[in-house]
């Protein structure tokens, strides 16, 4: 510096000065202006940040406007669905209305119809009666005119005579001994005159001739057997008649002879007899009804008489009745030369005519029919039911010759032509009328092969007339049948077999008492007064019905036995002396029962074994209210005492070491038992009862109990005769003789809690089971507790009839580890829904689908399942993908116990008691009807059962729908959609359980042949669009959401229809590709396999499906 200073000179500071506050000045007026556009740019930047500040206000008004304007969207799509919905409802409850005003004209019309057919109807029978009524006399003046005409030529004769051979003495001693006759049978013929007045024509039978009066009837020539002597004693030294004929000219002669050479339809090979069941018919009397009824009070007349009958009419096989003592008859034999009958008198009809007419009005005519006779078809005419009432009791209007209520037939056979189903024409079948069913095949010839069709009567059924006069419609429960017969006659015979069908199932005891429970059947011979069948004999209650064979629906006739008179005889019997005298096989051992009503005849049973024999009589007795009680054994004739006397609490029969418990085994069963075979299975049975008593119960081996429970009960299921048996043993057990009758132990209480679960006694051993348990009700003490758990039992069991199957492993469980007293439900088993969830029902060991099913619906407020189309499904024992529906009259236990065992039968060895049934409720039956009454429980599950057709491929829906779809469950079963924060710590936790329930959505509710093939890309933005759907749903309750999900899937027109994989089995235009069987309220669809498009066929390509 110094040296620059030295070389420049001196500085001028002051320049140097000036110029650096020039410079100065320059810098600050470039800051000023660097402030200035700084400030400039500044406020630029600010009035960006406005606008867009602004411009983000904007956008997001935007948002909320399409956002409300999106909700306002759906709500008033639903508004609008909801008034179209409500108007379909409107416009089908008009319509529903005008069908029913149209229905109700229509039955008004077809009343009037009807009206109008009945009067035409008896004023055509009016006129035929007046007509018949005007021929019928005519026909008996002509006929006294003949016969006033015969005596007068007969008397000519007989003056001309006596006048020639007045001579002889002889002549005149004939002459006498003839006069003689001809008074007593003047006599004999008054009495037949005032029998006949007896059984004169009654009030409702006033409009039908007799056919005694009708000549039609009458035989040209009377009956003479050949071989007689000249010289016939007095009817009163002759012996009653063994075999006492039928008045068979109760029968049209036309109408047999029309028959005669008709083959049979069923016969009873053995016994030549064909009768038919047409016992319930008429009102029972208090004792006995019966087909081949003959009655053994003989009335004055026929125990002075013999019958005879017209060999040109019937034949009988074993008859030998002595020549007639009418004169007229004898007359015949001494002039074999004559070609006429007798001249009868005046006012008198001839002899063979009145031994006929006068035959006992209740004797049928199948009674005296013997093999070699001709088999008339039942629908010629039939052998009803006969009265046995005494003579005295019959109202003396009665007709004796034609009873229109007892010939009335059950079964009929003929063309008939019927409409078709769908194609409606007209086919002709040949119909068959038998045992309460109407089968109809293709032809006559074709009756020994499969019917094509059955149609069952039963008494809801209803007969109408048809438009035309050969038409009827056959209304049964399920279907409407059209018939046409080939002439009106034809069909009125038809009409008229088919009411009287209807009238006995009407009027059948058997079917008003459908619960009554045998007490004891089997296959007996019958012999009544000479005559026997072979049948199928059932107990119930205080009757004993009798059937032609063990598969027959009406009883061939009963027998009332309170009162009744019931013991074993010899077989020196009345009854069994004709019969095997008559010729039929039997075996020469055999034991017999007769039963004796009250003011009846006998009836005697025969039986082929002893021990049958004593179960028969023991029941027999019981059932007929005897106070014996040396029948049956040593515990039954206690019991019979105990009840004499009405089971006197005070009685020392209480205390009879049979009745009390015992440590030592039985050697004979306490009941009486029909086979020997039985008896040692009722001794093996109170050992196995012994054991599972003596052992203690121990909790890890608690099978042992299960086993010999089960075992037992199974026993007494197979053979029903032991269920009587296995009740008086463990009522014995569960009795102790000291001190004052302590009860027994508490594990025999727990068999007989789960004995009467399953079955009851009979009476009087139910008797005594209640007063057993009546005696023993405490709930003070553990036993009297399981006392008072079995009446429960006895009431429900008596209440809902009898289980099937032996308890389960679970209902032994429950009833010994823990006191079933303190639940009225003891028992207990989840339910489980399609939506995941399951509910815990109660119920007992007779509880019933149908009542289980009502505990359920009032628990998750559902309707009835008649209603809703809900139906209980139980899993596969044997772990297959299948389900079973089960029917509202089957018991759960019985279920759960069936189970149990198809499941070890299916792993023999590998069973364990851990696995049970699965139950399950849904929907079995969609009716689009049925819809307005839904609750908002059903149509959830409703929705959850539609969801699951749509994972399996079942119902047909694109991508972007099943994306829809989902979106809605997703937000009925979680609720709004969360997003994931934004916070640094938890981003990436958040957005890993978005991700997480996003993917299960779609595993739950997303279609598997969409999801299957995707990759993780695809998956991905799956689950974002999911994510926006789902987010659009927000605010959104769970009723709109199924509601809406509804309302999508009922738009496929076979919503509800439950789909049947198939193939074709025959080759068709679709080659072999599978297709789906779609089975709706509508009827049957066939819908192609990929797009679930329905196909229609012409009806000549219909092809036979094989389901897979």
């Amino acid at each position: 510096m110094a040296e620059l200073s030295e070389t420049e000179g001196p500085v001028d500071w002051k320049e140097r000065c000036v110029a650096l506050e020039s410079q100065l000045m320059k810098f600050r007026v470039q800051a000023s202006k660097i402030r200035e556009l700084l400030a400039e740019k500044m406020q630029q930047l600010e009035r960006q940040v406005i606008d867009a500040e602004r411009q983000a206000e904007k956008a997001f008004q935007q948002v909320q406007v399409m956002e409300e304007k999106l909700k306002a969207a759906n709500i008033q799509t639903s508004e609008s669905e909801t008034r179209l919905y409500k108007k379909c409802q409107d416009l089908e409850t008009l319509i529903q209305e005008k069908d029913d005003i149209i229905q109700n004209l229509e039955l008004q019309l077809e009343e009037q119809k009807q009206i109008r057919i009945q009067e035409a109807k008896i004023i055509e029978e009016k006129a035929a009666k007046i007509k018949e009524w005007v021929t019928l006399k005519l026909n008996e003046l002509e006929l006294e005119n003949q016969n006033l005409r015969l005596i007068n030529q007969n008397q000519t004769e007989e003056i001309r005579t006596i006048q020639s051979k007045l001579q002889g003495m002889n002549i005149l001693t004939k002459t006498g001994y003839k006069k003689e006759h001809d008074s007593s049978s003047d006599e004999l013929n008054k009495k037949f005159q005032s029998q006949r007045l007896d059984y004169s024509s009654s009030s409702s039978e006033a409009n039908t001739p007799s056919p005694i009066l009708t000549p039609a009837l009458t035989p040209k020539h009377p009956n003479s057997l050949p071989g007689r002597g000249t010289q016939l004693a007095s009817s009163s030294y002759l012996p009653p008649p063994k075999l006492r004929i039928p008045n068979v000219f109760s029968i049209s002669v036309a109408l047999a002879k029309r028959h005669l050479s008709q083959p049979q339809l069923s016969s009873d090979r053995m016994f030549g007899t064909n009768r038919n069941a047409i016992s319930m018919i008429r009102p029972l009397r208090p004792q006995e009804t019966d087909l081949d009824l003959v009655d053994d009070d003989s009335t004055d007349i026929l125990e002075n008489m013999d019958t005879s009958c017209d060999d040109g009419l019937f034949s009988y096989d074993s008859l030998e009745s002595p020549c007639s003592d009418d004169q007229e008859t004898c007359d015949v034999a001494k002039k074999p030369a004559c070609s006429k009958p007798p001249t009868p008198p005046l006012h008198r009809f001839p002899s063979w005519v009145n031994d006929t007419a006068v035959c006992d009005p209740r004797v049928s005519l199948s009674s005296v029919a013997s093999e070699s006779d001709y088999a008339i078809p039942p629908d010629a005419y039939s052998t009803d039911t006969e009265y046995s009432q005494p003579e005295q009791k019959l109202p003396k209007t009665c007709s004796s010759s034609s009873d229109n209520g007892k010939n009335e037939p059950l079964e009929k056979s003929g063309y008939l032509l019927k409409m078709s189903g769908k194609v409606k024409t007209w086919k002709r079948r040949w119909f068959v009328l038998k045992g309460g069913e109407l089968l109809y095949y293709k032809s006559p010839s074709d009756v020994i092969r499969k019917p094509q069709g059955h149609i069952e009567l039963s008494a809801s059924c209803s007969i109408l007339r048809g438009d035309n006069k050969q038409t009827v419609q056959l209304t049964t429960e399920k279907h409407t049948y059209y018939l046409t017969a080939d002439s009106p006659n034809i069909l009125e015979e038809w009409i008229k077999v088919l009411q009287n069908v209807l009238r006995v199932q009407a009027a059948n005891p058997l079917f008003l008492q459908p619960e009554g429970k045998p007490t004891v059947k089997g296959l007996l011979t019958k012999v009544k007064h000479g005559y026997s069948k072979r049948v199928w004999c059932t107990l119930i209650g205080k009757t004993l019905y009798y059937f032609r064979s063990q598969e027959d629906k009406f009883p061939l006739g009963q027998i009332k036995l309170w009162e009744a008179n019931v013991e074993e005889v010899d077989r020196s019997c009345d009854s069994d002396e004709d019969y095997e005298a008559s010729g039929r096989s039997l075996l020469s051992t055999h034991y017999t029962i007769v039963i004796h009503p009250k003011d009846q005849g006998p009836t005697y049973l025969l039986i082929g074994s002893k021990h049958e024999k004593d179960t028969w009589l023991y029941h027999l007795t019981v059932a007929a209210g005897s106070n014996n009680v040396n029948v049956g054994s040593e515990f039954e004739q206690l019991v019979c005492k105990l009840l004499n006397i009405e089971g006197e609490p005070s009685s020392q029969i209480w205390r009879h070491p049979t009745l009390c418990h015992s440590k030592e085994g039985i050697i004979s069963p306490l009941t009486t038992l029909p086979s020997e075979a039985l008896q040692t299975e009722a001794i093996k049975l109170f050992k196995t009862c012994q054991l599972f008593i003596n052992a203690a119960v121990d909790s890890p081996a608690i099978d042992y109990h299960i086993s010999l429970a089960q075992s037992a009960l199974q026993i007494c299921l197979t053979h029903p005769e032991l269920q009587n048996e296995i009740c008086c043993q463990l009522i014995k057990q569960t009795r102790r003789r000291q001190p004052q009758n302590q009860p027994g132990p508490l594990q025999g209480w727990q068999l007989l809690a789960l004995c009467v679960g399953l079955f009851l006694p009979h009476h009087p051993f139910l008797w005594l089971l209640r007063l057993h348990l009546k005696r023993n009700a405490d709930s003070r003490t553990e036993f009297g507790k399981y006392a008072i758990y079995c009446q429960r039992c006895v009431e429900r069991t008596q209440q809902n009839g009898d289980r099937e199957a032996r308890p389960s492993r679970m209902e032994i469980l429950s009833t010994l580890l823990r006191n079933p007293y303190h639940h009225s439900l003891p028992f207990s088993i989840p339910v489980h829904f399609m939506n995941g969830i399951y509910q815990v029902v109660g119920f007992d060991a007779s509880t019933t689908v149908e009542e289980f099913l009502n505990t359920l619906n009032q628990d998750t407020g559902m309707r009835k399942p008649t209603q809703s189309g809900f139906a209980l499904f139980t899993d596969d024992p044997s772990g297959k993908d299948l389900e079973h529906c089960l029917q509202g009259n089957i018991k759960i236990c019985d279920i759960i116990s069936k189970w149990e065992q198809a499941s070890k039968e299916q792993q023999p060895g590998k069973w364990e008691g851990t696995r049970t049934v699965r139950l399950t409720y849904k929907n079995r039956l969609y009716f689009s009807m049925q819809a307005r009454g839904e609750t908002d429980r059903e149509k959830l599950l409703l929705m959850y059962q539609t969801n699951d057709q749509i994972i399996n491929g079942l119902f047909p829906l694109n991508k972007d729908l099943a994306l829809e779809m989902a979106a809605l469950l997703a937000q009925v079963e979680i609720g709004d959609f969360e997003r994931p924060f934004s916070t640094p710590a938890g981003h990436v936790t958040n957005q890993c359980k978005t991700n997480q329930t996003l993917k299960q959505v779609i595993e739950k509710f997303y279609p598997k042949r969409y999801r299957d093939d995707s990759s993780e890309e695809q998956l991905r933005q799956l689950c974002q669009r999911l994510s926006t759907r789902w987010m659009a749903l927000r605010g959104h309750s769970a009723a709109d959401c199924v509601r809406i999900y509804l309302t999508v899937a009922r738009k496929w027109p076979f919503f509800g229809a439950k789909l049947f994989l198939a193939k074709p089995i025959t080759p068709s235009a679709l080659g072999s590709t599978f297709m789906w069987l779609a089975i709706h309220e509508d009827g049957l669809s066939i819908l192609e396999y990929n797009s679930m498009v329905s196909l229609s066929f012409v009806l000549s390509q219909l092809f036979a499906l094989q389901c897979t």
